[in-house]
């Protein structure tokens, strides 16, 4: 979305994410589903791109995984990206002018994905909860440029995605916290205050966490 070129449905981005990212024979735990779960960045993660994350994820299965970042702005705001596709933003939607694009993730970096409420049918959309969707098609933007967007949305540049099994290893190695997503801390919260949010869902501390604290 941040090109005008084709957008693949979700499911191809967890596939590419898969090839591009990692490739790990680790075999895939039966029954864990993290769909609509936050993952939260452990004291010990101290990958440049992931250190300091929380991710919100939007598919999770045998094939692997896709989330994307919801704490790490980049230095572009809506009304900047809209002017690179070529959306004017009506004059009723200019509270949303201001607001930073995300940096979803390493992968697919020029691809825009948008999480938002339930709001209308789109052309690439996957329903992740009764309260988020996830779209990469352009059509969602071009709604919330003529101001009949959804009324709460995130969009960010990017996704992160997992392998088979590469998710579940991380978490064993105590890289992740894991815990159900709340849509306050992806759409209303301040930024700066996500990350610390996402732990007190799990009654955590922030000052309190070490790398030795485990996963959830």
């Amino acid at each position: 979305m941040a090109k005008q070129r084709d957008t693949p449905d979700p499911s191809s981005a967890a596939r590419g994410a898969a090839e591009s990212k990692r490739n790990s024979p680790s075999p895939v735990e039966p029954g864990l589903n993290l769909a609509n779960h936050f993952l939260i960045a452990m004291p010990t993660m101290l990958d440049p791109i992931f250190g300091g994350a929380v991710v919100y994820m939007c598919e999770h299965n045998q094939d692997g995984a896709l989330g994307v970042i919801i704490n790490k702005p980049t230095d572009m705001m809506i009304a900047t990206l809209f002017e690179r596709i070529d959306l004017s933003l009506d004059i009723d939607a200019g509270q949303m002018a201001d607001k930073p694009v995300m940096f979803g993730g390493p992968v697919q970096v020029e691809r825009g994905f948008v999480l938002h409420a339930p709001f209308g049918d789109f052309s690439s959309m996957i329903k992740v909860s009764e309260d988020i969707i996830l779209t990469t098609s352009k059509d969602v933007l071009e709604t919330v440029a003529s101001s009949g967007g959804p009324p709460h949305l995130l969009v960010t540049l990017g996704c992160a995605g997992w392998g088979a099994g590469q998710l579940e290893e991380e978490i064993t190695r105590n890289g992740w916290l894991t815990v159900p997503a709340d849509p306050v801390i992806i759409f209303d919260m301040p930024v700066e205050e996500r990350f610390a949010a996402a732990l007190k869902l799990l009654g955590i501390d922030p000052m309190m966490l070490t790398g030795e604290a485990g996963h959830a």
